[in-house]
């Protein structure tokens, strides 16, 4: 399919919506404290708000791949320290919640203080890229 078959608005609208969703499933998780999966989701929802940024600037499909600064370097978008800190911080939960080591230490790290202050940063993360779509 070439650029112009496609459906860009469709496509861009479609990743909002993941996006929103898995923000959503993140709040929810964390509410019923399952703290490490919370963090997990809040990564999904921020390379699904990433990837419609993407779509949105590059108008072809988002790329399959799941490492925040470098979808954020495709698309194009300048990044301050303060923001790649953020992404490389936030890229961390998709690993360390989908791959857990033996003694599980990602999980015991993620007490409900621990992972509110990460949430935040999720949150500060999603509303800068969601803004941040034209």
């Amino acid at each position: 399919m070439s650029r112009d078959e496609l459906d860009i608005p469709n496509i861009k609208s479609y990743w909002i919506k993941e996006a929103d969703e898995a923000l959503t499933v993140a709040e929810h998780l964390f509410e019923k404290e399952d703290y490490s999966y919370a963090l997990f989701f809040g990564h999904l929802a921020v390379e699904k708000i990433l990837k419609a940024l993407y779509v949105d600037l590059k108008e072809e499909h988002a790329p399959p791949i799941h490492h925040l600064i470098r979808i954020a370097r495709l698309a194009g978008l300048s990044l301050d320290e303060e923001k790649t800190d953020a992404l490389i911080l936030i890229s961390s939960f998709n690993i360390e919640a989908r791959y857990p080591d033996i003694k599980r230490s990602f999980r015991k790290k993620c007490t409900q203080q621990y992972t509110l202050e990460q949430m935040r940063i999720i949150k500060e993360t999603f509303r800068w890229l969601k803004e941040t779509l034209t």
